[in-house]
């Protein structure tokens, strides 16, 4: 069995352990080991456009050498096991990675089994997702060949990375359908978890508008609780009810949690759902073990999850774990801020911003963001992925 040490080791080689890294590196020379399996690396917040025909899956992806920092260590293998009271990382190969600072952050899990006969549906030529890169243009093939039948978009529960993403695909969806002549042969459901379409009044009333617009059947406080492949038929939670609805198109973010063998480890709290790792909402840092950090998707802080949030906490894990290697005390606090961009067609978008308790938390105060625009949707599609290839991986943004 092979050993080998570095002074921080990242778990994670998407948005949250690369720009992180990146950030470290870019305030001095450290050592700095990243652990990432998969050879490419996806902008997932394109997944939504290219599901809608709106962008390319080669916009999406690069080769993941190409993005990953000069100065960091790359070891290309899978963790299986963390051992927080000796330092050490265990990888498949039977590698162990001794650390003085670790940080977590490997993303979350897709768990299409979950829900039963949901894979079953994934298999067929009417079920998708815009979460599983495999079936990303499946779902544009599938809007693009629907000329009428019954649509269904479902939602999960949380926690989830940007769960909204089924709703932009609707909308999407519906702007399509309107423009070929299709919408009024085509009914849609929309399902979500939530009393309301997102949770926030402003938020809930640009939806709504739109909901009405496209003629969407919205299904609230509702959930997935199984599919019928065979007979294209889903069933529905939805409390005192339940709701069979038939489909020819159904496309399901499904429910999400920490990968299995973090779960497996001491580093989640052991009655959280989900298997997130125990940090704390302030310094993302780990609420027993002192050199364990975490952020992103995997972070069990009470933010919603989002790249919006992530960009956030990058910058507060990289100075603190700083800090702590410089003999210092963490100085630096995440604020709970969250951003969720919603495009209501293949043109138009909003932002909306909000902290952990879903109260409006507005990067620029005297514009209204929760109000559909084109420059919106401009910076969703074209500005924001360039900013991050450029600039949130290279740990400048």
């Amino acid at each position: 069995m092979s050993s080998v040490k570095h002074d921080v080791v990242v778990i994670g080689g998407g948005n949250a352990g690369i720009s992180v890294a990146a950030r470290m590196l870019r305030k001095g020379k450290l050592d700095v080991a990243i652990v990432e399996p998969r050879d490419q690396h996806f902008f997932q917040p394109l997944f939504s456009h290219i599901a809608a025909g709106a962008a390319k899956m080669n916009e999406a992806v690069r080769p993941q050498h190409s993005v990953m920092p000069k100065q960091a260590r790359w070891i290309q293998n899978r963790v299986t096991h963390v051992q927080p009271e000796e330092n050490t990382v265990l990888l498949a190969d039977g590698t162990q990675v001794e650390y003085k600072q670790l940080i977590v952050c490997p993303g979350l899990q897709l768990d299409f089994n979950a829900i039963p006969g949901l894979p079953q549906a994934m298999d067929g030529v009417t079920g998708s997702s815009d979460y599983d890169p495999a079936l990303v243009t499946r779902t544009w093939s599938m809007i693009e060949g629907l000329s009428k039948g019954t649509a269904v978009f479902v939602q999960p529960p949380g926690p989830a990375k940007c769960a909204g993403a089924a709703q932009k695909v609707a909308y999407m969806a519906c702007d399509y359908w309107r423009s070929a002549g299709r919408l009024a042969d085509i009914e849609v459901h929309l399902v979500v978890p939530s009393p309301t379409v997102f949770g926030m009044p402003d938020v809930d009333a640009e939806l709504n508008r739109k909901i009405r617009e496209y003629g969407i059947e919205l299904h609230t406080s509702s959930t997935l609780e199984s599919v019928n492949a065979e007979t294209r038929s889903v069933n529905l939670d939805a409390g005192a009810e339940k709701v069979t609805l038939s489909y020819d198109l159904l496309h399901v973010v499904p429910p999400q949690s920490a990968p299995d063998w973090l779960k497996a480890t001491d580093l989640p709290r052991a009655e959280t759902y989900g298997g997130f790792v125990d940090v704390d909402d302030q310094h993302l840092r780990h609420r027993r073990y002192r050199n364990v950090w975490s952020l992103g998707d995997a972070a069990g802080s009470s933010n919603s999850k989002s790249g919006g949030a992530l960009r956030k906490q990058t910058k507060v894990v990289a100075l603190n774990v700083l800090d702590v290697l410089a003999g210092k005390e963490p100085r630096h606090s995440y604020n709970g801020y969250s951003v969720c961009p919603f495009t209501l067609s293949r043109g138009t978008a909003f932002f909306a911003e909000f902290d952990q308790q879903y109260r409006p938390m507005k990067s620029y105060p005297v514009l209204k963001m929760a109000k559909e625009r084109r420059w919106q949707w401009v910076m969703d599609r074209w500005i924001f992925p360039q900013i991050y290839w450029h600039m949130i991986l290279k740990g400048r943004a």
